[in-house]
């Protein structure tokens, strides 16, 4: 009687024999598939491969803080801070404007260097009553606190009027980016921007442009404004002083702007400023 496989292979006195050829063959055959020389090919490949990610990401951020970062040229390079002289006067002729129109003189320095860049013309300026007792600027058309009570902001709208946005705004939109290169992130010295996303504002209706300025009653003149430093023929600029310290008494408020009258078109409303 033949003994069971099993019973003679824990009976034996030999080994059992087994073969691994067919393991290590089709191991080899899983694992060595690749020609000489491929693997370092393939590595070269991924390197460049990994190479052409980075690069494409390194541009997609750079393009992301081109996109979030403010131009280089947008607004002055460097602006100072007006005390001297607080006027309401009339805008001169080199500045195309409605007639009669009128702001604190210290603004006039900065309107003329922008009138010579950007095709404008200002439709409202100054807007209050006048020592004559008469009203200059746009009545009623501006909120509460509004900057034109002051005297230092504007109303612009391109020297060639149209009322839809077409290639007549094109320089006056120019003139809003420079001056707000983000929405809601006025340049100085810019106290405010009013133009597109703006309520009242924008390509087809007009731009609001307000200089920043100390606090100032209602129809009252500021004691200092913020303005950029220009060096124009026939406009004179004043040295840089330097700011008054926190607890330093501001000096009395000027009896109310003296001037003329002014008959101006309409400017829109604004929920700042304007």
């Amino acid at each position: 009687m033949e003994a069971h496989p099993t019973v003679r292979l824990l009976f034996s006195s030999r080994p059992p024999r087994v073969s691994i050829r067919r393991g290590m063959k089709d191991r080899a055959q899983r694992t060595w598939h690749l020609k000489p020389g491929q693997g370092e090919g393939n590595s070269r490949g991924a390197r460049r491969r990994f190479g052409c990610l980075a690069s494409i990401l390194a541009l997609v951020a750079t393009a992301v803080c081109a996109t979030a970062a403010p131009a280089a040229n947008a607004g002055p390079a460097f602006t100072r801070l007006a005390y001297g002289s607080p006027e309401i006067v009339q805008i001169p002729a080199a500045i195309p404007h409605e007639e009669g129109d009128m702001v604190d003189r210290r603004i006039l320095p900065n309107l003329r260097w922008i009138a010579e860049r950007f095709p404008i013309y200002i439709s409202d300026g100054y807007s209050g009553p006048l020592p004559s007792g008469e009203h200059a600027g746009c009545r009623g058309c501006h909120v509460k606190n509004s900057d034109h009570y002051n005297g230092l902001a504007v109303d612009i709208v391109p020297v060639q009027w149209s009322d839809k946005c077409d290639g007549n705004w094109r320089g006056i939109t120019r003139l809003a980016r420079w001056a707000e290169p983000l929405q809601n992130s006025p340049a100085p010295p810019f106290r405010w921007v009013g133009y597109d996303g703006d309520s009242g504002h924008g390509c087809g209706h007009h731009l609001h442009l307000s200089w920043e300025h100390a606090e100032a009653r209602q129809f009252q003149l500021a004691e200092w404004v913020e303005v950029f430093p220009v060096q124009l023929q026939g406009v004179a600029d004043h040295p840089r002083r330097k700011r008054p310290l926190p607890d330093a008494a501001p000096p009395a408020p000027p009896a109310g702007p003296p001037g003329g009258i002014s008959s101006v078109r309409p400017g829109g409303l604004s929920p700042r400023g304007d």
